[in-house]
């Protein structure tokens, strides 16, 4: 038996001696470690981004600039990957329309989506960035609007607004609605969607999002925005698409989501 105890022994060591080859011992290990995974990531970005036409490397510098430190890695990644993301370089077609879609996290979720079901109809852009609250929206609506040349504008601002006082919240959405009717777009506000009850502060957050909906909703009507009803279109049928304690949902629900968006931007187009 011994020699059987002695090779178990051996096999047993030189697993541990590989877990301690390839595992960070300690914090600073493991920041090292991730550290020289971002370069080489990095590295291969910016090779990849140096082989595109000079538009395309443009709008990349964009997004560098904009994506911050979460969606930035996850965008790189995705690009030396040969994957399609919301942030696309959108070659636009000069038969078709220019569309807009500005947004947080919900947004980007249908952004392909949406695509997808414009494919043929219209130049669907996004912002190049989670567009987060009117706050962030009126500092950086410039870097958004870029050349400004847009047919329709879907927008929406809302869940990163829950505790936006009322009276801030009101006069950032008056803000952004005149500048974006400034490059003569037609404009499509999307009402925020709603959230499982279960999600973290739900009661408060459900509370929240009716309210911000309502003020809304009021100051499109005054300003003549057509409005996408995705809170309306959505709550009948949250429990098959939310993704469980989240804001955010499943691929049928963004699914949905990106049909619901396209016939909104058709609507506005034939008008």
């Amino acid at each position: 038996m011994k020699p059987l105890i002695f090779l178990l022994a051996s096999v047993s060591l030189l697993g541990a001696q590989v877990k301690s080859q390839n595992e960070p011992t300690n914090a600073a290990e493991a920041t090292a470690k991730k550290a020289a995974a971002d370069r080489a990531v990095d590295e291969k970005y910016q090779a990849w981004k140096a082989a595109l036409p000079a538009d395309q490397q443009a709008w990349e510098t964009v997004l560098e600039q904009c994506l911050g430190g979460f969606y930035l890695p996850i965008h790189k990644k995705e690009k030396i990957t040969g994957r399609s993301n919301a942030w696309d370089f959108v070659q636009d077609d000069p038969k078709l329309p220019r569309v807009l879609l500005i947004g947080d996290s919900i947004s980007r979720g249908y952004t392909l989506d949406t695509r997808k079901a414009l494919a043929g109809k219209a130049n669907v852009h996004r912002a190049p960035e989670n567009c987060g609250p009117t706050a962030n929206g009126v500092k950086k609506i410039e870097i958004w609007l870029g050349d400004g040349q847009w047919d329709v504008i879907h927008f929406n601002f809302g869940i990163h607004d829950r505790k936006t006082p009322a009276a801030d919240y009101e006069q950032r959405l008056e803000t952004l609605i005149a500048r974006m009717k400034q490059t003569g777009a037609k404009l499509v506000f999307a009402t925020t969607t709603p959230v499982p009850p279960d999600t973290k502060d739900g009661p408060e957050l459900v509370t929240q999002i009716a309210e911000k909906n309502e003020i809304a909703l009021r100051v499109m009507k005054q300003h003549g925005v057509a409005i996408d009803d995705l809170h309306g279109f959505l709550a009948p049928q949250l429990e098959d698409i939310a993704n469980p304690q989240d804001v955010h949902y499943n691929a049928k629900g963004y699914a949905l989501m990106g049909q619901q968006v396209a016939s909104s931007i058709e609507a506005a187009l034939r008008k």
